[in-house]
């Protein structure tokens, strides 16, 4: 199977350092994003969990529109939680800003820390 990796214009150095295309495209047209963390512009995780996962969501808009999708288009996403219960509530009222019906299958997993320190979630979308 063939594979087109999409990388936004301004990540070309994460792609460089880090090896890892921000998506990748499938023959048949499926793309898989890499997972986004919601940074600030000076790449440090925002006081507000609510603001933090709104950048989040925003960077999965810019990677799907370098993909020319949109979040209408996200079949599946897993999200990645630092203390998922805590933030849990606040994730899915962000959550609604961005998606709507009819929605898209979702995994939600805890885990003991992201690749950005302080970092509360990386969402990753199919």
């Amino acid at each position: 199977m063939s594979r087109d990796i999409i990388v936004p214009k301004g990540d070309e150095a994460l792609y460089d350092r880090f090896h890892f295309a921000q998506a990748a495209r499938a023959s048949c047209g499926l793309v898989v994003c890499s997972g986004q963390i919601g940074t600030n512009a000076s790449g440090g995780v925002p006081e507000d969990p609510a603001e933090e996962f709104r950048n989040a969501w925003r960077a999965v808009e810019r990677v799907l529109k370098a993909a020319e999708l949109s979040l209408d288009d996200v079949l599946e996403y897993t999200t990645f939680h630092v203390g998922l219960q805590e933030h849990l509530a606040t994730f899915m009222s962000v959550r609604d800003e961005f998606l709507s019906a009819p929605w898209p299958a979702w995994s939600a997993i805890g885990v003991s820390e992201l690749a950005v320190a302080g970092g509360r979630c990386e969402i990753r979308v199919v």
